[in-house]
C-alpha cells in the first residue's frame, strides 16, 4: 500500500490523495485582486495532483498585509477573480482552499525581491499593529497596540473574509497563527506583553485565535473544514514550546478546528533554527499523538519516498510542500510514477504517464 496516495475525509471533503499546496506568498495583487498569474499558479498545481491547493496567506484587512502586492479578501469585489480560480482547481479533481491571514506588526513590507523593506505610510505604507507595542526587530516599525475594540474588529474582519470566501468556492480555510503574525503575536509570550484579558496567562494568549475560530465557524459551513497552522516552537527558551501547541491542539479540537498545519518559527529574529529535510516533522508527530487532531507536516520535504514515510509512519496526516512545489508544480505526479502507484493522470497529459 501507498499511503501518500490514500484518500482522506475530513467532514465532508474528501482528499484524493495527501499532498497539500502549501500557502505561498506570491507578492502579485495589486488592491488584494487575484489575477492571471494567480490563476495559472494556483491551477498549474491542481492540474500536477496535488489534493488540496491553498491560496498565499490571504489578507482579511488591507492592513493585515504583508505587502501591498498581497492577495486579499477584505471586500466583496476580490470574490469573483477568485472563483475562477476555484472553479478551474475543482475541474482538476482537487478542494480549492484559502489561508485567512493578519501580518499584525510584520506588515507593510515591500516585496522580497526588491529589498524586503519597510514601507511609510508617506510611501503607500501603513501603521501596524500588534498585541504590544514591540517592535519585530529595528528594521520594521514600533506597532501600535491594539484596543479590545480594535481587536474585535480584527476578529469581525475575518468572519467577514470566511463568508467571501465561501462566496468564492473554497472547501477549506486555514487560519494563518505562525511565522510571528498577528495571530501568532498573541500566543507567544516573547510579543504579547499585555495585562488585560488578552495577555499574560496561557488562556489569556489564545484567546484571540479561539474567538477568531468561533467567529469563522458561525460563518463557516459544519461540514466544511477548518485547518490552523502554528509555529509549533518559536526555537526560544522563553517562548512558545512543543508542549504549548500540544495543549492548544486539544483545545482547538474542542471547538471544531480539525486539523493542525505545524509549522515553526517567526516571532523574534536571531534564533538558531536547525533546518535540514523534515527538521518541522516531529511537530507535527508530537501533536497528533499528544492530541489526537489530525496534523500536517512541513519543511523540506522534497522527495516522496521522504512524503511517504512521513504519511506511512504516522508522523502526519497530510504534508504540505512549499518549494518543492514551486520546483516542480507536478510533484503528485512523479512521486505516482517513483512510488509505482497508478495516480490520474489528466487525460491531455496521459501520453506523458507511460516512463517511456
Amino acid at each position: 500500500m501507498i499511503h501518500l496516495f490514500q484518500s482522506l475525509k475530513i467532514r465532508d471533503i474528501e482528499l484524493k490523495n495527501r499532498i497539500v499546496v502549501s500557502p505561498m506568498c506570491q507578492y502579485s495583487s495589486e488592491d488584494g485582486f487575484a489575477n492571471d498569474w494567480h490563476f495559472v499558479h494556483l491551477g498549474s498545481r491542481a492540474v500536477g495532483g496535488a489534493a488540496l491547493v491553498f491560496t498565499e496567506a490571504t489578507a482579511v484587512t488591507p492592513e493585515g498585509r504583508i505587502s501591498p502586492f498581497d492577495l486579499g479578501i477584505w471586500k466583496d469585489e476580490h470574490v469573483e477573480q477568485l472563483q475562477r480560480i476555484t472553479n478551474f482547481i475543482i475541474a482538476q479533481d482537487a478542494v480549492p482552499g484559502m489561508q485567512l491571514a493578519h501580518a499584525g506588526r510584520k506588515a507593510s513590507k515591500s516585496q522580497p525581491w526588491t529589498g524586503d523593506k519597510l514601507i511609510p505610510p508617506s510611501a503607500g505604507g501603513w501603521k501596524t499593529v500588534a498585541p504590544s507595542s514591540i517592535p519585530f526587530n529595528e528594521d520594521y516599525d514600533k506597532p501600535h497596540e491594539l484596543s479590545i475594540a480594535e481587536i474585535n474588529e480584527i476578529i469581525d474582519a475575518f468572519a467577514a473574509a470566511t463568508g467571501r470566501a465561501l462566496m468564492a468556492g473554497f472547501k477549506v480555510i486555514e487560519i494563518h497563527a505562525a511565522h510571528g503574525y498577528l495571530i501568532n503575536e498573541f500566543l507567544s509570550p516573547l510579543s504579547n506583553k499585555r495585562e488585560d484579558e488578552y495577555g499574560g496567562s496561557f488562556e489569556n494568549r489564545i484567546r484571540f485565535l479561539l474567538e477568531i475560530v468561533a467567529a469563522i465557524r458561525d460563518v463557516w459551513p459544519q461540514g466544511y473544514p477548518l485547518f490552523v497552522r502554528i509555529s509549533a516552537s518559536d526555537w526560544h527558551p522563553e517562548g512558545w514550546s512543543i508542549d504549548d501547541s500540544v495543549k492548544l491542539a486539544k483545545i482547538l479540537k474542542e471547538h471544531a478546528v480539525d486539523l493542525m498545519d505545524c509549522s515553526s518559527g517567526g516571532i523574534v529574529p536571531n534564533v538558531r533554527i536547525p533546518a535540514a529535510p523534515g527538521y518541522q516533522v516531529p511537530f507535527s508527530e508530537t501533536v497528533r499523538k499528544g492530541s489526537g487532531i489530525l496534523t500536517g507536516a512541513v519543511g523540506i520535504i522534497t522527495t516522496p519516498e521522504q512524503a511517504e514515510t512521513i504519511i506511512a509512519s504516522g508522523q502526519a496526516d497530510v504534508v504540505l510542500l512549499a518549494r518543492e512545489l514551486l520546483r516542480d508544480p507536478y510533484f503528485p505526479l512523479r512521486a505516482g510514477r517513483e512510488l509505482e502507484y497508478d495516480i490520474h493522470w489528466p487525460v491531455q497529459y496521459e501520453r506523458a504517464k507511460r516512463k517511456k
